[in-house]
């Protein structure tokens, strides 16, 4: 009676999510206290006090029914004006407003992006460690995901692994860092690595292959690391954005795509993105979050509170004897299960009310992800707790 795959997908929710949803019901039993939850990125940092500003600048000084009112239905003219004068000036881009598509998050323009590029017989190549929800942003298109291992330990992309992936049905890569769950941000030579590779693969197929990069932690970087800019190295790129981590504005949905002034056939290109916008309903995205984050396009949050949370968490838990992969970006660290079940270990976890989420999903077995966007305090209660599991496997 109805579409199987999406009854499917609406019963059972992602192992986030459901972690998630386990925490809350835990601290209502116990005490928000007394549980230590990790599982899932939503910012504990608050949102820069330009953002209040801004609401209240616009509430005050905009026309009500002008403010609330529909955009154009890939975003306001002035806005994407905004975003586009800011890429330019920050990444030596040369992208104008007819470039941009404001969306709602991420996942809309992660959505949007595979359904105006793939097809039934095509195939989608994600990096190991991936965020599990792009198989759903796929699920539509009919598209084939391919998982492709990464650098052993590095967690880098093995250029190696790739070469044997790609194929004549490759269509799209997904690149996304700083990477969720692994913190790892793809380093320079590796992402030219990566173009060359793809630049080649087109040649000797005669069709694009698009990078789609997956970007909502691009400024969540710390010691002087920087994340190259895509469409600067490879012409047939999609930048999909979200100010979701980094204004702290998970629950508002706001973010862009942003289609290179270089990809191949570029009018059909945008014309594509805006057709999978109409066909998914995501036309329009919230007008006044449009409109606040165009005030507030060089600002973020207060990024040192996740840095300091690093530092203390990786110290602490590689000093107990847990193995974890140094993080350059986000706000997880992506640690070694002391045994081969990661899901095991993980309700060994929460004996000790620790919600950490198994990466078998994430397709890495045996790692688990900890989100340490949390109040310092919460990593400082729950070191103990860490420490009382790992004792459990010695």
């Amino acid at each position: 009676m109805y579409t199987e795959s999406l009854v499917k997908l609406g019963k059972v929710r992602s192992e986030i999510r459901e972690l998630f949803e386990y925490g809350m019901k835990r601290k209502a039993e116990i005490g928000v206290e007394n549980v230590f939850d990790f599982s899932i990125g939503n910012p504990s940092v608050p949102a820069p006090k330009c953002v209040d500003d801004a609401i209240k600048e616009l509430v005050e000084d905009f026309d009500s029914v002008a403010l609330h009112g529909y955009t154009s239905a890939q975003g306001d003219a002035e806005v994407r004006k905004t975003v586009a004068d800011y890429i330019n000036s920050r990444f030596n881009a040369d992208v104008s407003a007819d470039n941009i598509y404001m969306t709602c998050g991420a996942a809309a323009s992660l959505s949007i992006v595979m359904n105006a590029v793939l097809s039934s017989d095509d195939e989608c190549i994600v990096i190991k460690p991936y965020f599990p929800e792009y198989g759903a942003f796929l699920e539509r298109t009919g598209a084939k995901l391919v998982e492709v291992d990464p650098e052993d330990k590095t967690f880098q992309i093995d250029i190696e692994n790739m070469k044997e992936a790609i194929n004549e049905r490759t269509k799209m890569v997904v690149v996304n860092s700083p990477n969720n769950p692994s913190g790892v941000v793809y380093k320079k030579d590796n992402i030219l690595a990566l173009c060359k590779l793809l630049k080649d693969k087109e040649e000797e197929y005669g069709h694009p292959i698009f990078i789609v990069t997956d970007e909502p932690y691009r400024e969540l970087v710390y010691d002087d690391t920087t994340v190259p800019y895509l469409i600067n190295y490879y012409d047939n790129t999609f930048v999909c954005y979200s100010y979701s981590k980094t204004l702290s504005l998970p629950g508002e949905r706001i973010g862009y795509i942003v289609v290179s002034p270089k990809i191949a056939n570029y009018e059909d290109a945008y014309a594509a993105v805006c057709g999978a916008g109409r066909t998914l309903g995501y036309v329009c995205a919230p007008a006044l979050w449009q409109r606040v984050i165009a005030k507030c396009i060089d600002k973020t949050s207060d990024i040192s509170i996740y840095k300091n949370n690093r530092d203390l968490f990786y110290n602490a838990l590689t000093n107990m004897g847990y193995e974890c992969v140094y993080p350059d970006g986000a706000f997880y660290l992506f640690v070694k299960a002391m045994e081969d079940d990661s899901r095991a270990f993980a309700e060994k976890a929460k004996k000790h009310e620790l919600l950490v989420v198994p990466a078998d999903s994430f397709g890495t077995p045996g790692y688990v992800r900890v989100s340490y966007c949390v109040n310092p305090d919460q990593i400082e209660k729950a070191l103990p707790a860490f420490k009382a599991l790992a004792e459990e496997y010695k």
